[in-house]
């Protein structure tokens, strides 16, 4: 992925709800606080890839790697990974790359993205249904432009569990305490969502102008 624009907000919510959620899996949520995991919610801008143009819109949540045991804290969330549970988009030929390489839980939908005001706006919308409004409030500028490499991201897909690591070059980086205003819809995602305990205000916000991004190839957790 040659150039994107990535916005994501990062929410605490209840442990034992978000274990269900993610049970399918075989993972086990990290703990920010002691019966608190953390969902993030992401929307990105796809501009030039091997993938084409698309949008994208992203439920995960941060879990830790197989065979590794934890406590609530900090020290959980450094070696975590992030479990990708639902990533809709809004073209077929990511869907259908995206499942087949690396296992992403992809499927169509409506995504409306609106980027170019200071605050970034991502409407999702499927089967009809509004699944959510996300509206995010850029913060401070975060100095540093090199590669990094994120946290590895887990997928799930006929019955088999999926580590994807993966790299990013981001530029632009803003981050906030909260800043970020969330309406749920009617949709069973929204329903997911709101059991979790959303809407509530975010941990933090991140908005990213441009990135760069290769996904490895996946692997067995």
């Amino acid at each position: 992925m040659r150039d994107a624009t990535v916005c994501s907000a990062m929410f605490p919510v209840r442990a034992d709800a978000a274990r269900a959620v993610i049970a399918y899996s075989g993972l086990d949520v990290a703990e920010v606080f002691p019966g608190k995991a953390v969902c993030v919610l992401t929307f990105v801008d796809y501009r030039d890839g091997d993938l084409d143009q698309y949008h994208e819109f992203g439920m995960a949540f941060m879990v830790r790697p197989p065979g590794v045991a934890g406590s609530a804290g900090l020290a959980d969330l450094r070696q975590a990974g992030v479990f990708i549970h639902w990533l809709p988009v809004d073209q077929r030929f990511t869907l259908e790359a995206g499942r087949s390489i690396w296992g992403f839980p992809k499927e169509l939908a409506d995504i409306e993205l609106r980027l170019s005001s200071p605050y970034k706006r991502c409407i999702v919308r499927k089967d009809g249904r509004l699944v959510l409004d996300l509206l995010l409030r850029p913060g401070l500028p975060v100095p540093g432009s090199g590669p990094m490499t994120p946290l590895d991201a887990y997928t799930h897909r006929d019955g088999l569990t999926r580590r994807v690591p993966w790299s990013v070059r981001p530029r632009g980086v803003r981050v906030r305490p909260g800043g970020a205003l969330i309406r749920l819809g009617n949709h069973p995602i929204a329903k997911e969502l709101s059991e979790l305990g959303l809407p509530k205000r975010a941990l933090t916000s991140t908005t990213v102008a441009r990135v760069e991004m290769t996904f490895g190839e996946a692997l067995n957790p």
